[in-house]
């Protein structure tokens, strides 16, 4: 008995036709054009303030930068309207008190990150440690200023220093370290957690060994962010420690300079040739330092991240 069975083949009817698929109308050509060069013409309008700030700052502060001695001499016994000396006090005061609210910021922040997003599972501390995280978000750099001058200065008897300033940054950092992180950790597969727990591996291994070695990329980009965001502050610096033309090594006691203090104490000082080019120098200092460190946060990564 023969069983009678239409085999159906795909044909093009079957599938339709390739131009019913690929006509699109001219309507919507035009459309997709008007919306191409939108994209692009805001695009181009968001660049412009961003490159104009950016070569104002190279063409006008590059010129100090490019004397040795603007890296290895400090401003003591250079009167501000005078040419000479260098920044060698603000860069060094600059990299020790972000480097003191790093150590500090780094770690708090991370294992604040893995226990919201590994531990917290939304019970109650782990909703009133966002909740705190957000605000802290938000909080103006003036505001954690006058938090550490009235407890570590005030309430403690701590001197105006480099550590108050470190200090007050750790408070703008932590939360921004907390929330980059915790999307970073959020991003790596649940599969990979399940496979490392099916094997056997703690839990606790499974986070140092796969999912921070995963994530490292963007916690190293958020790192960066953080650090970026407060090595610009000036608001601390005007009210925690006393502005210095000498070098300072020691952060815990004395006034000890930064390179946006700098800024200001220039500012400050009028506006002539010599005190404008210290200005713009301190500024294009700050910002090759930033731009340096992004760099090499994106080599880290690249070279330490778990390839895909």
């Amino acid at each position: 008995m023969t069983n009678n069975v239409n085999t159906v083949t795909p044909t093009a009817t079957a599938l339709g036709s390739g131009s019913s698929f690929t006509h699109i109308s001219q309507s919507r050509k035009t459309t997709d054009t008007v919306a191409t060069i939108l994209v692009y013409a805001t695009m181009a309008l968001a660049m412009v303030p961003l490159v104009w700030v950016l070569w104002t700052v190279i063409s006008r502060g590059l010129s100090p930068i490019l004397n040795a001695a603007w890296w290895t001499e400090s401003q003591a016994s250079v009167l501000y309207h005078t040419p000479g000396g260098g920044a060698a006090h603000a860069i060094v005061g600059t990299l020790m008190q972000t480097a003191i609210a790093s150590v500090l910021s780094v770690p708090i922040g991370i294992f604040t990150a893995i226990y919201l997003v590994e531990y917290a599972n939304g019970n109650r501390l782990g909703r009133m440690t966002t909740f705190m995280v957000d605000i802290l978000t938000g909080v103006p750099s003036i505001v954690a200023a006058l938090f550490i001058f009235t407890t570590w200065i005030t309430l403690f008897g701590f001197q105006r220093s480099g550590m108050a300033v470190a200090l007050s940054l750790v408070l703008l950092m932590v939360p921004v370290v907390v929330r980059n992180t915790e999307e970073m950790l959020r991003v790596v597969p649940m599969d990979l957690r399940e496979a490392s727990y099916a094997l056997g591996v703690p839990k606790w291994k499974t986070i140092a060994k796969i999912v921070l070695p995963t994530a490292l990329s963007g916690i190293a980009t958020g790192v960066m962010l953080a650090i970026a965001r407060v090595m610009g502050e000036s608001a601390p610096v005007l009210i925690l420690v006393g502005s210095t033309q000498a070098m300072n090594l020691d952060s815990m006691t004395g006034p000890q300079s930064s390179l946006p203090l700098m800024m200001l104490d220039m500012y400050k000082a009028g506006t002539s040739p010599a005190v404008l080019d210290k200005l713009w120098g301190a500024a294009f200092t700050l910002v090759l330092i930033i731009a340096l460190l992004n760099i090499g946060a994106r080599v880290i990564s690249a070279k330490f991240s778990v390839k895909q």
